[in-house]
């Protein structure tokens, strides 16, 4: 056997990533985390110092001015952010979600248009599937688009849309006939400025209180057809592609919220002794740690996996892209409860982050796709269907 084989394991340049976002995020962006979801706050300080890094859309290809990083890279980045701050760690995941549509299926003209604002951190990009009477059951949207001469008019409303208000770009699905349902769907990108768009106020949210969740409306809101991403009608089968590459982000989201609350845990039942003992020399409690290690470490490794497979463009992704977010975030939602129950009373309390981090992690099991969806697109995989 060749000693110098590196068998399964992250490059040196994957690791020298993480340790270089994780500075950044100790030194500029934690110390902001309590305040932003304090006092519900988009994390300009996130922003601003992601940029600064080049950490805001690494995934952008080179040939759009872009970092060229591949997918276990991006991921790394939105793990390390996460850690900290989950609000600030939907910079670049949605970053990421907004513009894959157009990475995948735009042309040639709309990747040069709009990618390059994104990878210089000019602008974010959003994403706009969701409507209120059209969560999982996508297809049932109402938004239409008509074509008209050398434009597309929009009309309808799109709900639970991240980071909206801040970001300049929009990738919208909208119905160009409505009798095909999902086949009768297509992929826009808005601009802010574009004639009959408005951003609509603000939801009162349980976590991710710094990232900014706003309908989108359409009042006649005239595109040039060029914004077309990819073909007529083709809009949703580049929805379900695009989540086949992101998913595997939002569980590694959550793999870095359940890796920052074991770490506030671990620290405390070290320093908090009962009973003249550190709470940590208690087996129950040592059991506890190592199953919420092991299930973060199960995690990380399935969601590293799908972004690998992505990468290579590999077929049939759903089984693996949805195994990994609903993992991923189950983990993260219990690991983060028993954060909080490892630190008792404190942890019930704004003084210490678990708090934050688990209502935070709750919703890496809701959006793009609930997890019970999840376990249908794996079920249908398993089963052929």
């Amino acid at each position: 056997m060749n000693p110098d084989f590196d068998l399964y394991q992250l490059s040196e340049e994957h690791e020298y990533l993480r340790q270089s976002v994780r500075e950044l995020c100790e030194d500029k962006i934690e110390p902001h985390a309590a305040d932003v979801d304090e006092n519900s706050r988009f994390p300009q300080e996130a922003r601003d110092e992601l940029t600064k890094a080049g950490f805001q859309a690494v995934h952008i290809p080179e040939q759009y001015d872009g970092a060229g990083a591949d997918s276990i890279a991006a991921c790394i980045v939105i793990e390390e952010v996460a850690r900290v701050c989950m609000s600030s760690s939907l910079i670049p995941a949605v970053n990421k979600l907004g513009s894959m549509p157009i990475i995948l299926s735009g042309s040639e003209e709309l990747k040069q248009k709009v990618l390059p604002s994104i990878a210089s951190g000019e602008s974010m990009i959003s994403y706009g599937l969701s409507e209120r009477e059209a969560g999982s059951d996508a297809a049932a949207m109402k938004t239409r688009a008509v074509r008209d001469g050398d434009t597309y008019v929009l009309n309808g409303t799109k709900a639970w849309i991240t980071n909206s208000g801040h970001s300049d770009w929009y990738t919208v699905m909208a119905s160009t006939d409505p009798e095909k349902r999902a086949n009768g769907i297509s992929a826009f990108v808005v601009h802010k400025d574009d004639e009959g768009f408005e951003v609509g106020a603000k939801e009162k949210k349980m976590g991710i209180k710094g990232s900014p969740t706003c309908e989108l409306h359409f009042t006649n809101c005239v595109i040039p057809a060029d914004r077309m991403i990819g073909e007529e009608d083709t809009g949703f089968k580049t929805a379900l592609k695009t989540l086949d590459h992101t998913r595997p982000t939002i569980g590694i989201q959550a793999v870095g919220v359940a890796q920052g609350a074991l770490d506030v845990a671990v620290s405390y039942i070290k320093d908090r002794k009962q009973f003249r003992s550190a709470i940590s020399d208690f087996q129950g409690v040592q059991w506890m740690v190592a199953d919420m290690a092991m299930k973060i470490e199960a995690a990380r490794q399935m969601c590293y996996i799908a972004a690998a497979r992505a990468e290579r463009g590999e077929p049939n992704l759903g089984f693996i892209s949805s195994a990994a977010k609903c993992l991923a975030s189950d983990t993260a939602m219990e690991v983060t409860t028993n954060a909080v129950q490892l630190l008792g009373g404190a942890g019930y309390t704004r003084d210490f982050p678990v708090e934050r981090m688990m209502r935070d992690a709750k919703i890496t099991q809701i959006y793009e796709g609930t997890n019970q969806i999840q376990r249908v697109v794996m079920a249908r995989s398993i089963l052929g269907r």
